[in-house]
């Protein structure tokens, strides 16, 4: 049956790929994938002989219509990103929306995403939380920061290794310093690590230590 599903992938170990997805990718006609050389290696690994065409956040807007038409045409498309679940802070959101506008099946596996892991390992309350994937880099960042400034529940944020420490001194500054956060990197490789604290604690020891990795910062909310 033709339809669009969504694949999950390692986002460190390549062990965390389920025998589904394997199996989807396997028998897919077509996979769609955010950068085709980076998921190359995990095609090889898996011996998954699918053909890839490029679907990304600077030709999704173009190349969205053309995966409809091969979806109505009887084909079965798989579409991965680079690590993780594809349209969580990745591509995917668009192909998603047009297939179901368009009345063709969506299916989602279940699989990796770095915050889950980050999230149950903070030791921060988890029952209720809010994420915020990447804050946005200049423009707009310190409102949607003050608009989290009363957020009750346990926030979520991506950031990148060059922004880190920055990200770290700015909740200090709108949460305060003594707000208890995690920041875990490298989730699920060799390199594993998670660093809990206050954020003012965090900001001294990132300061002392240059951030390598993919982060997800974890942030208390406040206190009721």
């Amino acid at each position: 049956m033709a339809k669009l599903t969504i694949v999950p992938t390692p986002v460190g170990n390549m062990e965390d790929m389920t025998f589904r997805a394997i199996k989807v990718l396997q028998e897919a006609d077509l996979v769609l994938a955010e950068d085709t050389r980076t998921s190359a290696v995990l095609m090889k690994h898996f011996d998954i002989k699918t053909k890839m065409i490029a679907h990304h956040k600077f030709n999704e807007h173009q190349t969205v219509g053309s995966v409809v038409e091969k979806i109505r045409s009887g084909m079965k498309v798989a579409l991965i990103s680079d690590a993780g679940t594809p349209a969580i802070s990745d591509p995917g959101f668009l192909v998603v929306r047009e297939c179901v506008q368009n009345g063709i099946d969506v299916e989602c596996l279940p699989g990796a995403t770095a915050f889950v892991p980050a999230l149950v390992s903070s030791d921060l309350p988890n029952d209720r939380f809010c994420f915020e994937g990447f804050l946005p880099q200049k423009k707009g960042r310190q409102k949607r920061l003050l608009d989290l400034q009363n957020e009750t529940r346990t926030m979520i944020f991506y950031e990148s290794p060059f922004r880190v420490l920055k990200a770290l001194e700015q909740f200090a500054e709108v949460f305060g310093g003594e707000r208890k956060a995690s920041v875990s990197r490298e989730i699920s490789k060799i390199h594993e690590e998670t660093v809990r604290g206050t954020l003012t604690e965090l900001v001294a020891h990132f300061t002392e230590t240059p951030p390598k990795g993919e982060f997800v910062i974890i942030v208390g909310g406040k206190e009721e």
